[in-house]
């Protein structure tokens, strides 16, 4: 009887688990189906002018129409609080120096080093001085993100899972939001000046000028075929730590990784344009594909805006915003289309700052000697006492301490000029001539401007702040003392001061991170890490290619083309240094020989070994050359490295290893063949350590991505509803089709002006940042097989609309 009441009370408590499991699957399912955005019925908005609407269609891909652009801007703001909200949140917080709020003491190196700059003080001023216009457009745009945000059943899942509530948007944030761009597009001019001030340090003029040309013959400049590089020679010695191993006695060596190099990000953007006269339609065609971190959600959310003109009609804007801000980043408007892409100008400087007893608490810097003005800035932390930061601040900027000195940063991002909202009117330019000044005015981190307009013109011209000053040269990349002259800002240059390109006689024009100018106008930028070039000459080239008249699939085609034009010398190399000798009773380097001739596609094609064996060859012997000195590097800054000196050191490195200069081999090699063999021996150790067959290791298998929301690796139980399932993906650095396991290609956009419909677009996610979205991983097929999808939205599969 005891044993059969025992077995009922058993089984009631079994039940009862088991209801209340599902009563919790339950109440997270409904939870996260409440966070979902509201695709139709009405909103009652106050404060609109006529109405709005947001007509989705069947990818989530919206049109948002409106009686007024103020209208549009609030349903703008409604739509991206509903459906990005926690990726605005993110951007706003990395720029600000408030990450640890959300996530905890681990945020709290980040935070620091980005609090550093005072970036929501200097969002808080420049709305003081921002137009009216612009702040009531800025204003609308944050009482629909606010109004989207209240509309969800539920606060997005991801403060769910952190236990916080999120905290509503404001006009700063927004400002934020741009500032967001200048750590991911110019983030690495501080580390660099780092790394060159050490390298500076640690080597003759006559070899820096040897190890960091400032042109190589891979440069595609838009204003000639190429550069005319200075002819250099080989200096009689290397620098000391030249092939040196590291201090650890050259552990490392025998180390099977290869390069952690080769496993960095890339710098990355392709944009250009050909000329009405080679298209079919006798209007421009304009190309972008901006080289971003692929995550979930994809950094870009695409749309079409439309609104009254101010002249009796209708103006129609499809491309990409960026959450957070209300502006069409890239696209058309009709009559001009235009992209971007990162113009690795030379936009920061560190100023050693001098120090005397005599003057206690006071630097000098080339305007003297002064008094940094001193912050105490809060960090907020979850779970623990809120950190405390002192910032001192010149009239250069913050001063950051490295390696025993003390710096003040003179970085464009620190000015009122920084960051604005001129990027709006593009919307309303009329002439490639209009939006070419406009540019001139945005605020945003200084840019590539490639545009086209629907009369066939086409141009370039840098889009952001520039300042005026004196010219420096190669000297100004390096960090400056305070009695240098060569960093001093004496304004602002004027919009028709910026150097162009229009309507070149070849009717075409290429950027893709690389030098843009050799002749006038180059000293204006200056050098802040240009890329190597090939990937310009390569899409330069591929232009060319494409005869006297073209049309807007073949244009966008380019995007795709993942040759290893680059790497071909280098493949060259290695089966040379793998002769019959070499070869002989080594049974893996004879494969490895068979599998560079045999497993090359002359593509980083996911199914060739020999690309993956060539790129991984490249990367050992920057390994083994630069090792010491990048460890040395490293103690100044993590991020400063022989390839944050200079991107041009493959062509270095081919050139030692054509020309075999004795002085330059490094002691512990008996031949440069023997060099070779080493970094080869290293590739095939890594690509067979645990077993693997050398012939399963493809470049696909490399180069597989990783796309995820950043909760993917927090909440492992939902892990694999926030990440992609692995994609191999072509294409590589060095060559159009730019693709690495989390960096590429973060969308695809190329159109005609005025014949929008015609325009092709995809990227790698979908819509929504909500992972029971339909509009989660809607595209990313189309994205990873390149598929030529459609740019405006289709016919309207929901409507939400907006009433006042």
């Amino acid at each position: 009887m005891q044993k059969s009441r025992l077995g009922v009370w058993s089984k009631r408590v079994v039940i009862g688990l088991v209801v209340l499991i599902l009563a919790a699957v339950a109440g997270a399912w409904l939870y996260l189906r409440g966070s979902l955005a509201q695709l139709e019925g009405t909103v009652q908005a106050p404060g609109l002018e006529a109405g709005a609407s947001v007509a989705r269609d069947e990818h989530g891909v919206p049109l948002i129409s409106g009686g007024s652009r103020m209208d549009v801007a609030y349903a703008t703001g409604f739509v991206h609080a509903q459906e990005r909200y926690f990726q605005m949140d993110l951007l706003r917080r990395v720029s600000a120096g408030e990450l640890s709020e959300l996530f905890g003491a681990r945020a709290l190196p980040l935070d620091k080093s980005h609090r550093l700059h005072r970036f929501r003080a200097r969002a808080e001023l420049a709305l003081k001085t921002m137009p009216a216009a612009d702040r009531a457009l800025l204003e609308r745009y944050v009482e629909g993100v606010n109004a989207g945000l209240r509309k969800l059943g539920a606060r997005p899942f991801e403060y769910a899972l952190i236990g916080m509530p999120p905290r509503a948007w404001s006009a700063a944030d927004s400002l934020l939001a741009i500032w967001a761009m200048y750590f991911d597009l110019q983030g690495s001019q501080e580390p660099r000046e780092l790394a060159r001030g050490w390298f500076r340090d640690h080597a003759t003029e006559e070899q820096r000028a040897f190890l960091a040309p400032e042109s190589t013959q891979w440069d595609a400049p838009l204003d000639a075929q190429s550069v005319t590089a200075a002819d250099i020679a080989i200096p009689a010695a290397p620098p000391a730590w030249w092939g040196k191993p590291k201090a650890d006695g050259g552990a490392a060596h025998t180390d099977p990784k290869v390069a952690a190099a080769e496993f960095l990000n890339t710098v990355g953007s392709n944009n250009w344009a050909v000329a009405g006269g080679r298209s079919d339609t006798g209007a421009a065609i304009v190309s972008d594909d901006m080289h971003l971190g692929i995550q979930l959600p994809a950094i870009w959310y695409r749309l079409a805006l439309q609104f009254p003109d101010g002249k009796g009609g209708q103006r129609r804007v499809v491309g990409v915003t960026l959450p957070g801000t209300p502006a069409v980043v890239v696209g058309s408007n009709g009559h001009v289309a235009w992209g971007f892409t990162n113009s690795y100008g030379d936009y920061l400087d560190l100023i050693v700052l001098d120090t005397d007893p005599a003057k206690p608490g006071q630097v000098r810097t080339q305007a003297g000697w002064e008094t940094p003005v001193a912050h105490e800035e809060t960090i907020l932390i979850k779970g623990e006492p809120a950190a405390k930061l002192a910032v001192r601040e010149t009239s250069l900027g913050p001063i950051r301490e490295a390696a025993g000195r003390s710096y003040a940063i003179h970085w464009v991002a620190h000015t009122p000029a920084a960051v604005n909202l001129n990027a709006r009117n593009l919307e309303f330019a009329d002439t490639l001539e209009q939006a070419m000044g406009i540019a001139a005015t945005m605020g945003i981190p200084a840019q590539n401007f490639v545009g086209g307009d629907d009369k066939g013109n086409i141009g370039w011209t840098i889009a952001g702040a520039l300042p005026r000053r004196a010219p420096a040269g190669v000297a100004a990349t390096y960090p400056l003392s305070a009695d240098d002259q060569a960093g001093v800002w004496t304004g602002w240059l004027k919009p028709e001061e910026y150097p162009r390109v229009v309507n070149p006689a070849g009717g075409q024009l290429a950027t893709a991170n690389s030098r843009q100018l050799a002749n006038a106008g180059a000293e204006l930028l200056g050098d802040g890490g240009f890329d190597l070039g090939a990937r310009t000459h390569q899409v330069r080239d591929d232009l060319t290619a494409l005869g006297p008249k073209t049309d807007v699939k073949k244009v966008y085609a380019i995007t795709l083309d993942d040759r290893a034009v680059f790497l071909t010398a280098w493949r060259e190399r290695a089966m040379a240094a793998l002769d019959a000798k070499a070869v002989e009773g080594k049974p893996l380097r004879a494969e490895a020989l068979k599998l560079l001739k045999d497993s090359w596609t002359g593509k980083a094609s996911v199914d060739s070994v020999g690309y993956r064996i060539t790129r991984a060859y490249m990367y050992a012997l920057y390994d083994i050359l630069f090792e010491s000195a990048n460890e040395e590097m490293a103690k100044v800054d993590a991020k400063a490295n022989m390839a944050a000196v200079t991107s041009r050191w493959p062509v270095v490195v081919a050139r030692v290893l054509d020309e075999k200069p004795a002085a330059w081999l490094p002691p512990r090699y008996a031949s440069w063949q023997a060099l070779q063999l080493a970094a080869l021996d290293r590739v095939i150790a890594d690509l067979t350590k645990d077993g693997k067959p050398l012939a399963s290791a493809t470049w696909g298998e490399r180069n597989t991505a990783a796309s995820a929301h950043p909760f993917a690796a927090v909440v492992p139980v939902l892990g694999k509803y926030l990440k992609v399932a692995p994609d191999m993906l072509p294409g590589d650095q060095h060559m159009p089709r730019v693709s690495g396991p989390s960096f590429g290609q973060s969308e695809r956009l190329t159109v005609s002006p005025g014949h929008e419909e015609q325009g092709v677009f995809n990227m790698p996610g979908g819509q929504s940042g909500h992972p029971l979205s339909p509009y989660f991983l809607d595209g990313r097929a189309d994205w990873v097989s390149g598929r030529d999808t459609p740019l405006l939205p289709g016919p309207a599969a929901h409507t939400l609309t907006f009433v006042k």
